[in-house]
């Protein structure tokens, strides 16, 4: 267990940046009073972004409690208005912007292994695609870990189906989790690794939007309620908590979440679902928070009582005696956890009152295993207190370094330097622990109980400082990182990370064939290493055939190559995997390096298994020149051009009457007009251009908040209804029209394989002007028939549609292409239709 306790805090640490951390006087201050607070919460929800993050900086910097937010899911299902990434690459991205949030308003985060599979209608639902146990298992060992005296639920767990699925299910597994972490009959195999806990207090974060409204919660009785002041003020920094959270929510900007601060009072309420109301306010009423908490705690309360009274922001360093004095004592603790949490604490404290600066980094970015790298060593001791460095260990080899003097002594602001050259060993790939192995729909697959719930991988290499100090040794432990300057941005720390010695992928996820004509598919090659010899080649379905492997040759670590093969579909329709392949001398690889990489966020290298969909389509289309407005981000320009469409990506400010002419159709991509303000002034120009005969068609927008006067050529009015289960039986409405006819004819068959949903916000009322072609529905709810509308329009076609084709189109979902096909090729088929 106490192996499992360090491990959570050196997650802790890794949430910052690369970057190394320099605090303030008084931010050290801050960090003193939080070790002198023995108290835990844990703030419960479902998703990135769902967290009150008011209520983490106030429990964090008011209270000084260690906070956490357990997300039971990475957010995976969701959308990226930033980029092109979904599914499990966005769940990375929300991941790190997590980490980003809770390094702004103090809190740490954690997980379960949950998929967020989408929208969920109920719990009901949520809870079988997520095998209930075993997300209520993580949840169980999320607290036993945590510890938490206060668990705080984003949501309620008695209004099943009038939110997301998601949502009450989380609150739903806390309320259970609540009464089951300290029975030893409840998943007995975490024993092993921790122990039992029971929580004080399980709270309801309600608020306005539970009850229908804010006239309904002013009105409502609050005097079972619990407030909470969470406005307050922060000298030391500057700030107000409700600033200090608003920063800390404008760290999801894949949601589009950037977030105004705001000062002054701000009250949170909160309901008492098990344990003693606190009957003065105080969420941790009643439990000692104290150093008396522990066994041995009073003697370290004492001191620490004294240094945070005696604390000169003007000197740090005139405390380090009494901390050293201090950490002594809590070495010997008996209680592991207290123990190991609160040495990581006086550990970070103690550097800080020093000045001390230490640094572990090499100038590469990636290694292989088993490379020789360098690495630089600096050490700065900025205060006048006798430091000495003994010796710096690398792990996870254990190698030593000792230092001899003059070196060895850390004079006032004397800078150290040192370079060793290290063996990476039979180092592990670098990759998101939890996509090393393939899950199901709602689950990760990890086998490693340690590492679930961490949120993200354990860097495997540091460098351990082991210093003397007053007589008391003491080890500081930092990541090993890439340092480089930029010309721009000066200097810049990423992530170090071991890699294969080559990288072998195929752009597109998804190749179409559109006929029976062989493509030129290219495979692209890096290496890792100098001097990479082998071949490269395509693993193909059944059907399909592909030209012979070829030779590859790479002189230089880092280059690119090229390497195309001749690759043949079968005369009928079929779909399969391709794998791209490197035989370097006995070794066969077939796995492929993906960087994400946005300013935001660290960079992420993540080695994930090379493979693309082969879909051999039987589809016909009109036209070809096609206009597209991008919204929030989506592939759907890039599918389209997979089938053979040339697509123009227009910026607003380029859509004129003249140009419009030129093209067959206008896609308007997702959410376009939430995040457009600029086509209020172009949308007359795009129905005119419809009235002229052109095809307009326009994909899902979010119904809340919607104004938008003239989204289509007839009223229109948009709801959040929506169809989540991807396998929903689709009715045909109207066998008779065109768009489910020519130039492909539409069929149930063409509604099977999607993924994730149907389709989301549906129009819920329209003029008669537009004709629903399509009805589907979620289990026991009454028929939608508005993911689907046409009309026609002077004499062109608007066509408004929820269906989920920026999900179904990267996906290579056969029939989505031949719907998406038929919508823009409307009005210009000249067969007739059959019936």
């Amino acid at each position: 267990m106490r192996f499992l306790i360090a491990l959570l805090c050196c997650v802790t640490l890794q949430m910052q940046a690369q970057k190394p951390k320099k605090p303030s006087s008084s931010e050290i201050y801050e960090q003193l009073e939080g070790l002198n607070f023995l108290g835990t919460a844990l703030y419960f929800a479902a998703h990135p972004d769902d967290e009150n993050t008011a209520m983490i900086s106030y429990l964090a910097n008011t209270v000084h409690a260690r906070t956490g937010y357990l997300a039971l899911t990475r957010g995976d299902g969701g959308q990226n208005l930033i980029g092109p990434e979904i599914r499990e690459l966005l769940g990375v991205i929300r991941t790190q912007e997590l980490l980003a949030a809770r390094s702004t308003d103090g809190g740490e985060q954690r997980f379960t292994r949950a998929n967020d599979f989408g929208y969920s209608k109920n719990p009901e639902e949520t809870l079988a695609i997520w095998e209930r146990d075993q997300v209520l298992s993580d949840v169980v060992w999320a607290i036993r870990n945590f510890k938490p005296d206060v668990i705080i639920n984003r949501f309620d767990h008695r209004s099943p189906g009038t939110t997301h699925g998601h949502h009450t299910t989380s609150a739903m597994l806390s309320v259970q989790a609540f009464d089951l972490v300290n029975d030893p009959e409840v998943f007995p195999k975490q024993l092993e690794l921790t122990e039992t806990w029971q929580p004080k207090r399980l709270f309801f974060n309600t608020s306005y939007w539970f009850y229908g409204g804010q006239e309904a919660f002013d009105n409502a009785d609050k005097s079972n309620l619990v407030k909470v002041d969470v406005g307050s003020y922060y000298p030391s920094f500057g700030l107000s908590n409700t600033e200090i959270s608003a920063s800390s929510r404008s760290q999801h900007k894949s949601q589009g979440f950037g977030n105004t601060g705001s000062r002054g009072d701000q009250i949170e309420y909160l309901e008492l679902l098990k344990g003693d109301y606190p009957q003065n306010g105080n969420l941790f009423e009643g439990i000692d928070t104290s150093w008396n908490r522990v066994k041995g705690g009073a003697a370290i309360g004492k001191i620490l009582e004294a240094v945070e009274k005696n604390y000169d922001f003007k000197n740090p360093a005139a405390s380090l005696p009494q901390l050293l004095e201090a950490y002594e004592l809590i070495k010997k603790l008996k209680d592991a956890h207290w123990r190991d949490l609160k040495i990581t604490q006086i550990t970070a404290l103690i550097k800080a009152c020093a000045g001390l600066y230490l640094e572990a980094t090499t100038g590469q970015q990636t290694a292989v295993a088993n490379e020789t790298i360098a690495v630089n060593f600096e050490a700065i001791n900025r205060s006048d207190f006798p430091i000495t460095l003994e010796n710096i260990v690398l792990e996870p080899s254990g190698e030593k370094y000792d230092v001899a003097e003059p070196l060895r002594s850390l004079n006032f602001n004397k800078r150290y330097n040192m370079q060793q050259k290290f063996n990476t060993g039979a180092a592990d790939l670098t990759t998101a622990y939890w996509l090393k192995e393939e899950g199901s729909v709602g689950i990760y697959k990890v086998t490693d109980q340690r590492l679930i719930g961490l949120p993200e991988t354990p860097k495997a290499f540091k460098a351990v400082f082991n210093l003397k100090m007053g007589g008391v040794t003491i080890p500081v432990t930092t990541d090993l990182v890439y340092k480089y300057n930029d010309r721009v941005d000066g200097e810049v720390y990423e992530p170090f990370e071991i890699v294969p010695k080559a990288s072998v992928a195929v752009k597109d996820p998804v190749i179409i064939f559109a006929n029976a004509e062989p493509k030129k598919i290219t495979a692209e090659v890096t290496a890792y290493t100098s001097n990479l010899s082998g071949t490269v080649g395509l693993n193909v379905p059944s059907g399909w055939t592909v030209s012979a492997p070829q030779k590859l040759a790479i002189a230089q670590k880092g280059e690119t190559k090229s390497y195309a093969f001749t690759v043949t579909p079968p005369k009928n329709a079929s779909e399969g995997i391709l794998q791209p392949q490197l035989q370097l001398n006995d070794k066969t690889l077939t796995t492929k390096i993906t960087k994400i990489d946005y300013e935001h966020i660290p960079l992420q290298t993540l080695v994930l298994p090379s493979t693309n969909k082969l879909v051999r389509l039987d589809i016909a289309k009109k036209g070809n020149y096609i206009g597209y407005i991008a919204g929030a981000g989506d592939a759907i320009p890039e599918s389209l051009e997979q089938i053979g469409y040339q697509v123009a990506q227009l910026n607003i400010n380029d859509v004129t009457a003249e140009s419009l002419k030129q093209f067959d159709a206008v896609v308007m991509g997702i959410r376009a007009y939430n995040i457009l303000d600029e086509l209020k002034y172009k949308q007359p120009l795009l129905l005119d251009y419809v009235n002229n005969g052109g095809t307009m068609v326009v994909q899902y927008n979010t119904a809340r908040g919607f104004n938008f006067p003239n989204l289509g050529p007839y009223p229109l009015e948009l709801s959040s209804n929506r169809v989540t289960d991807e396998f929903a039986k689709v009715t045909i409405i109207d066998p008779s029209a065109e768009i489910l006819n020519v130039p492909n004819k539409i069929t149930a068959k063409d509604f099977e394989g999607w993924v994730q949903e149907r389709g989301l916000y549906f129009p819920v009322n329209w003029d008669e002007a537009y004709k629903p072609l399509i009805s589907m529905h979620d289990k026991d709810e009454n028929p939608n028939e508005g993911s689907l509308l046409v009309a026609k329009y002077g004499k062109g076609h608007y066509i408004y549609t929820g269906l989920s084709f920026f999900r179904e189109l990267p996906a290579g979902v056969s029939g989505a292409y031949r719907l998406f096909t038929n919508m823009l090729s409307i009005g210009k088929n000249d067969q007739k239709i059959k019936q």
